[in-house]
């Protein structure tokens, strides 16, 4: 049982029954003790099965002919007219222009090394640490089997931090897709809810740097690289707050 207080993420995840067994218990015995809020969750759960109820024709209907992909194509393989061809150029050149432009900002700005890693463990944060349904691919209950997964998948051996000295536990993690190859990617939450994510993969540049401090928007962290492995821990907190939890990921980075 944790201290965590029940949140309205939670009460909807309850209702939809993604919750990991542990944490429904904790909200089935709030329920029990709060009878106004289970009315309110009740209402959710009917709410919910009406609104399936209600679209459930739609979702059972045909893809209209227009919207099918076969015929589709077989369209776009006709003869265009003259018109369509002088469309098609102009929007070519538009787009072309447009592109190149893009890529131009994003070249030139693209930065290297530990800034890249670090810019990628925000994005991470951003896009993962908000979602209340599914922030991990594999729990915390499979880290055996997720270690060997990441692992085999960045080809290095990785070490999957304990930071519960820290006050953290492991929620679990994901492979993250970037454009110097797969990372792992693990989350921590503490009793408050807050969450932190450490970002790994292997360095094409700086494959050896001091830990940095960095920051994207309201998320901020550190970055480093030891034996060609980078990683960087990325939460909403203050920089200071977040420095000894990262020298701890280092420690044990360290002893593989």
């Amino acid at each position: 049982m944790t201290n965590r207080p029940i949140t309205e993420d939670d009460l909807h995840a309850y209702v939809d029954g993604v919750l990991e067994p542990e944490r429904e218990a904790e909200v089935a015995a709030y329920l029990e003790g709060h009878p106004d809020i289970a009315r309110r969750v009740s209402a959710f759960s009917d709410q919910r099965d009406l609104l399936r109820k209600a679209l459930a024709p739609i979702a059972d209907e045909p893809l209209p002919p227009q919207f099918n992909l076969s015929r589709m194509i077989e369209n776009r393989r006709r003869r265009p007219s003259p018109v369509w061809w002088a469309v098609a150029a102009m929007l070519m050149l538009s787009i072309g222009g447009l592109g190149g432009w893009v890529m131009r900002g994003s070249l030139q700005g693209s930065p290297g090394g530990l800034a890249s890693l670090a810019q990628e463990a925000a994005y991470s944060y951003s896009v993962y640490a908000p979602d209340r349904i599914r922030p991990v691919e594999m729990r915390a209950s499979d880290s055996a089997q997720l270690v060997q997964w990441v692992s085999n998948r960045l080809k290095q051996p990785v070490t999957l931090p304990d930071l519960t000295g820290s006050g953290y536990r492991l929620m679990g993690g994901r492979l993250i897709a970037t454009s110097h190859g797969p990372a792992a990617m693990f989350m921590y939450d503490d009793d408050r809810g807050n969450r932190l994510v450490v970002l790994t993969r292997p360095m094409i540049s700086e494959q050896s740097a001091p830990m940095a401090p960095h920051s994207r928007g309201d998320v901020s962290g550190f970055a480093w690289a030891d034996g060609g492995m980078g990683y960087s821990l990325m939460a909403q907190a203050a920089a200071e707050a977040l420095k000894p939890i990262a020298n701890e990921v280092r420690r044990q980075a360290r002893t593989i």
